[in-house]
């Protein structure tokens, strides 16, 4: 049985997943409020969204807007973008468990994540290793409707910043998707838009405890969500 979804927080919403999640929960009947949570405006203009404008190492700024029935954090980078590895790790780790830190203290209802597929604490690829390191800690927070985390590949999409290398592999991805089928699945390139709502399932699914959104589960849980 769906549990509601009348308000919600999301982080990282002027991102490419991000801001598709906050203009579906925009346009969703049953939600009631979204708090877009960031250093800028979301830019999505509807009677239900707040923009937010807070500064992500500074807890109490945000805490306020946290007690929810779902905090959505969509936040990420790479190391290109980000400058270093410290900077990265503080972006992708750091501001993501403080956040779910303070919504657990708050009372937020369900936490759910994107992470990335691949990720594991003991990788010896760094960016998978910071993913799994994040889930870890996330593992030990309690919420009522417990943690979703989604495991996406390659993103597709229309990012504000260049990604060169990104660009070529979802032409790739995109002309090779076929081949990647039954274990592979996991590994084939996915829209922004379906991982959005691929979240907004995964916000509404029964039961608490910990559940991993990857390969199958994560394109049936889109195309739930799309079929709402």
């Amino acid at each position: 049985m769906p549990v509601p979804l009348r308000t919600a927080v999301v982080l990282g919403a002027t991102g490419l997943v991000g801001s598709a999640l906050v203009e579906q929960l925009a346009g969703d009947p049953e939600v009631e409020t979204v708090v877009a949570l960031g250093r800028r405006a979301s830019g999505v203009k509807s009677p239900k969204v707040k923009d937010a404008t807070v500064d992500l190492g500074a807890p109490e700024t945000y805490r306020e807007h946290l007690a929810v029935d779902c905090v959505f954090s969509a936040l990420g980078t790479t190391i290109k973008v980000a400058g270093s590895e410290a900077a990265f790790r503080r972006v992708d780790h750091d501001y993501p468990l403080a956040v779910a830190q303070a919504a657990a203290a708050a009372g937020a209802r369900r936490y759910a994540i994107v992470t990335a597929v691949g990720a594991d604490a003991k990788s010896g690829i760094f960016y998978n290793r910071v993913k799994g390191e994040l889930e870890e800690a996330l593992a030990g927070l309690t919420f009522p409707r417990g943690l979703r985390i989604l495991h996406p590949s390659l993103l597709l999409g229309d990012r504000r910043e260049s990604r060169p290398g990104e660009r070529v592999a979802a032409v790739l991805m995109r002309a090779t998707g076929p081949l990647f089928a039954g274990g592979l699945r996991k590994y084939r390139a996915i829209a922004a838009a379906d991982v959005a709502r691929a979240l907004v399932t995964a916000a509404r699914s029964d039961g608490d405890g910990v559940v991993v959104y990857e390969g199958a589960r994560l394109f049936e849980a889109a195309a739930a969500g799309a079929a709402t």
